[in-house]
């Protein structure tokens, strides 16, 4: 390990050695994306990525430089996002507009798991209810943009990539090929990353996080006509011998097929500018198991599947002070998972049971957004969303399960969902100005409705759905300011939403539990409110055409009305980064890091995390060799080795120690 570091270093002084005396005109400048985006570019195809600190890392890594997202760690792989401190029950996680549900009872297959970076354009990120145009949601929403067809008549065009971490021994290797017409487009790309168990500081390993995946994805446009073009999109995902150390069990199989067939229409000329239409569907299989565990007090298999088929119609249209925006959206799911316990005696019998009796879910809405420029200085924007779910229990077990706790329950349920927002925007030379109002309703998840026994590792409870949930419902309002002087930038924004019916689990004594070992059983149900609150600070300051400043400060708070704190609601936390930038080369020094988590919840199974921060550095260089183009980044994470855990990492499961990457991508114009 010492030669390889070693190595390592001595690769690091030779590249920025030689890129200090290299002097190569390009047409961008090479920059570092910083985590006061909120939009974040990821995608190869537009061959931006080598602004990004790692070009070759997960989503997951991606998605923490938004100032509003926080991901809950369970393991090395498929981190959950949150999105103002609210986890995916809350939220609208969509695939290119495209609705997916995971299959894990436990939220081990997060939506943004089923893609990779290789995939994608760009991620949306919109707070609140500006995050609904393709679902109802609370806290806003992610939506992963693939990217459109480019009829450019460039031919045919390649790249390559090639990335190395010394934490966990961790090995990527990707590739992608793309042929552009003036009527054909293909691409097709695929990574593959493969990680050994990591190290925490103090080279303390972490068992059971190691994992391995690859991806696939295949992209095809035609052409019909000037204004007309007709699309394909396929991918296929698939990880195995998924390790996750916070948890009782692992995961031997987590695969999804996504596929889609769009129609796209587009005329500057006229009142329509853009109208898409797409049917889509996907499947999900995910298959927990202990079988790698020692000393399990009993066998646990728990397979889930998932499978949904939708369309949408999505129009833009723009008047002279009117830029319009209406969907029309629709999908159907099936949701199925099931547990078989093996008795560690083989004279006692074998338990099954469903812990999602095969829910099938028919949504149907209508989102319009409006957005009226009263002045070239002043706009005002509408959007409203109207939505109808129907859930239907189809296993008859499962059904007669649920009228134990709930015997007045029918195998169905409707219900109606509502949201509208309303955004003041003023712009002037050095200053903006911002503020938003909002309303939404959401309906309760697969599992907060209809699970059955789930065990939550967190704070030790078995839980159980409760299908007489009322809506959850948000009455929210943001604010948002910048000025500009010079070369100076600071702003500051933030967000309150007050949720009626706030839907979490509450103690029943009366129940015992599934679970050996669990503390008892929780219900799902509402309390009369919850409040969360977020606000951020945000500073640069560019020096001189190569050197720039950043900083980030953030404060959260979150309390129900039962007087508790709300669990996973982050303390204070901070950025500041240096950024030094040549034409060929960059280079950035970040500190990042949260205070003592003071408002943990104890009620709900935290703990108080410790203060820490987190010392980065980040390097790139760009090379022309003749008209192709060879990207490096590489750097050095958590330089001081720091063994820490954050507020949103499962059961306190450290995160990693030190780590040394390199990441390369050659890319054939």
């Amino acid at each position: 390990m010492k030669k390889l570091t070693l190595l390592y270093l001595s690769l690091l002084v030779g590249v920025i050695t030689h890129a200090q005396d290299h002097s190569i005109h390009q047409k961008e400048t090479d920059t570092l994306v910083t985590h006061l985006d909120e939009i974040t570019v990821v995608g190869r195809r537009k061959l931006s990525n080598y602004r990004q600190e790692k070009t070759l890392s997960s989503i997951d890594e991606y998605l923490e430089k938004s100032n509003r997202v926080t991901m809950i760690k369970r393991g090395n792989y498929a981190w959950e996002p949150t999105l103002n401190n609210m986890a995916s029950d809350r939220l609208s996680v969509t695939i290119d507009g495209m609705q997916i549900f995971g299959a894990c009872t436990d939220k081990m297959d997060p939506i943004t798991s089923y893609v990779d970076v290789s995939n994608l354009e760009k991620v949306t990120i919109a707070s609140g209810q500006e995050g609904t145009e393709n679902a109802n949601a609370i806290g806003g929403g992610i939506d992963l943009k693939l990217p459109e067809s480019k009829y450019y008549n460039t031919g045919l065009k390649s790249s390559v990539d090639l990335g190395y971490e010394t934490n966990g021994n961790y090995k990527t290797t990707g590739a992608d090929l793309v042929y552009s017409g003036n009527r054909l487009y293909i691409s097709g790309d695929g990574i593959y990353r493969k990680s050994d168990n990591y190290d925490a500081g103090g080279n303390q390993e972490i068992n059971y996080s190691q994992f391995k995946k690859y991806n696939i994805s295949l992209q095809a446009g035609y052409k019909l006509s000037d204004h007309d073009n007709i699309d394909a999109t396929f991918i296929y995902d698939k990880a195995t011998d998924i390790g996750y150390p916070a948890l009782p069990m692992d995961v031997s199989l987590a695969k999804a097929t996504i596929g889609a067939i769009a129609y796209t229409h587009r005329s500057e000329s006229t009142f329509v500018k853009n109208w898409e239409t797409k049917l889509y569907f996907n499947t999900i299989t995910h298959i927990m198991d202990d079988s790698k565990r020692p000393d399990v007090p009993i066998r646990m298999d728990m397979p889930g599947w998932s499978d949904t088929y939708g369309l949408y119609s999505k129009i833009k249209a723009k008047t002279q002070k009117h830029q319009l925006s209406f969907n029309l959206n629709a999908h159907y799911n099936r949701s199925l998972a099931e547990m078989t316990m093996y008795p560690n005696d083989p004279n006692e019998n074998i338990m099954f049971m469903y812990t999602w009796p095969d829910i099938r879910t028919y949504y149907t809405s209508i989102y319009a957004k409006d957005q009226f420029y009263i002045s070239t200085k002043e706009k005002l924007s509408f959007t409203a969303r109207l939505g109808y779910q129907t859930n239907k229990i189809k296993k008859e077990t499962g059904l007669e399960s649920l009228q134990i706790f709930y015997p007045q329950i029918s195998d169905s349920k409707s219900r109606i969902l509502t949201s509208f927002s309303a955004n003041y925007t003023l712009k002037h030379k050095k200053t903006d100005f911002s503020v938003g109002l909002g309303y939404g309703e959401r309906a309760p998840s697969v599992s907060e409705g209809y699970g059955f026994f789930l065990f939550n590792s967190f704070d030790n409870y078995d839980y159980i759905g409760n299908p007489t949930l009322k809506n959850e419902k948000s009455a929210e309002v943001n604010f948002k300011t910048n000025y500009n002087h010079k070369n100076f930038k600071i702003g500051i924004e933030a967000s309150y939403f007050h949720i009626y019916d706030y839907i979490i689990g509450q103690n029943d004594d009366s129940l015992s539990p599934m679970t050996i070992g669990a503390n008892g059983v929780r219900v799902y149900n509402s309390l009369q409110y919850a409040s969360i609150f977020n606000t951020f600070l945000n500073a640069s300051y560019t020096l001189n055409k190569t050197l720039s400043l950043n900083t980030s400060v953030g404060y959260h708070y979150g309390k129900g009305s039962d007087h508790n704190n709300l669990p996973l609601i982050s303390p204070i936390s901070y950025l500041a980064e240096v950024n030094y930038s040549l034409k060929s080369f960059n280079a950035a020094l970040q500190v990042n890091g949260n205070t003592n988590q003071g408002n943990h919840s104890v009620f709900y199974g935290e703990d108080q995390t410790a203060a820490f921060a987190i010392l980065n550095l980040n390097l790139g260089n760009t090379f022309f060799i003749k008209d192709n183009k060879l990207i490096l980044k590489y750097g050095i994470e958590n330089i001081l080795d720091t063994h820490y855990s954050t507020y949103a990492d499962w059961n306190n499961i450290p995160r990693q120690g030190r780590n040394f990457y390199i990441n390369t991508s050659y890319v054939i114009q």
